[in-house]
């Protein structure tokens, strides 16, 4: 099974120009580190440990070391250990023979066995329940196994590399988590940043995702002009990489105006509302500034209306501070725009007068 990047793209398929490489693991200094850690890991056979906030990039990381390795050859499996019940977990991972319950109709081989030769990616394994965590421990141990209802001892050659968006030595402090199968997955850590963490990336991240999904989705659109990039960088992105993947999407699917609309709105704020992307030459940026200040001021005066001009429940709705409202209510002028009834004081400057504020 070929790795694959952001897109559905093959690790080391050049998208538009841009190398893969390049894309994965940007110019930041945390991930400069971890690509130097996985290039010094990838070509020996040794349990990886790829911690970081979901959504981060782990699964491209942990297909980059595979296809970079010894074991590229094989299948890279990938086990969620999310979603696969504790009850079901053994059956999945080490097979069955037929006859060994019911329903068993026909015998089947587990992702084990699957990633002979190849590499078995655990998926946030800290999921795991105990009783499955010692199932496993007990298989890393030697390699060796038994499908369920089989007696024969099953011998794999594999590489393994795991996953956690949590921290597992907090697991470990709560028996939440075995300390000995933590010794031995985690021989090598590579900790990921999330995307607010890396900003100086998401312009090429963009870009290329684009590029990606144009080819896939067989649609042309256009490129990011300037402003959005530096509005996509103003985000927080708490779902990362997987966030701005989808945001991309949405742009060249259905246009960046109706992808704004479809962001869910806890997630929209003044800084968060996407501006209509400018398809004008770069010397009449300065209008796209004008009209991005305009939408954003749209956005705080319909949020005030709707809070009833209570500045602080706005302030809390759009998920800016309290002051940064009152500057832009102040900069943009909207007391001027408030209806003559509207509650609260008259001037944002000083709001004693109104418990509203």
């Amino acid at each position: 099974m070929p790795s694959k990047m952001p897109g559905g793209h093959q690790v080391g398929e050049t998208v538009g120009g841009i190398p893969p490489d390049e894309v994965l693991f940007g110019c930041t200094p945390e991930m400069a580190l971890v690509r130097k850690k996985a290039e010094k890991i990838c070509k020996a056979n040794v349990p990886v440990l790829l911690c970081g906030p979901s959504g981060s990039g782990k699964e491209l990381v942990a297909r980059w070391i595979h296809a970079h390795s010894a074991f590229a050859g094989g299948q890279f499996v990938k086990v969620n250990c999310g979603a696969i019940p504790g009850s079901l977990l053994e059956s999945e991972l080490f097979g069955y023979e037929k006859g060994a319950f019911t329903g068993a109709n026909v015998s089947k081989p587990g992702r084990v066995e699957m990633a002979h030769k190849g590499t078995l990616f655990l998926d946030e394994i800290a999921e795991l329940d105990l009783t499955s965590q010692s199932k496993l421990l007990h298989f890393l141990q030697d390699g060796r196994f038994s499908r369920i209802g089989d007696e024969v001892e099953r011998s794999v050659e594999t590489r393994l590399i795991c996953s956690s968006n949590r921290n597992l030595d907090q697991q470990i402090k709560t028996q939440s988590f075995r300390s000995d199968l933590f010794y031995r997955i985690s021989v090598v850590q590579l900790r990921l940043p999330s995307l607010s963490q890396r900003k100086e990336d998401i312009p090429l991240l963009a870009e290329y995702l684009r590029i990606a999904f144009e080819k896939e989705h067989a649609i042309k659109s256009e490129p990011f002009a300037l402003e959005m990039l530096n509005y996509l960088q103003s985000l927080d992105w708490p779902g990362n990489v997987r966030e701005l993947s989808n945001e991309v999407t949405r742009h060249v699917l259905v246009g960046p105006d109706a992808a704004a609309i479809q962001r869910q709105p806890q997630q929209r704020s003044a800084a968060e509302t996407s501006p209509t992307a400018v398809r004008s030459p770069v010397p009449l940026k300065h209008l796209t500034k004008e009209a991005i200040r305009k939408r954003e001021s749209e956005i705080i005066l319909e949020a005030l209306r709707n809070n009833q001009w209570n500045r602080r429940k706005t302030a809390k709705t759009l998920q800016i501070s309290y002051r940064a409202l009152i500057n832009k209510i102040r900069e943009a002028d909207l007391l001027q725009r408030r209806g003559p009834s509207a509650p609260g004081c008259q001037d944002v400057s000083g709001c004693s007068n109104s418990k509203s504020t």
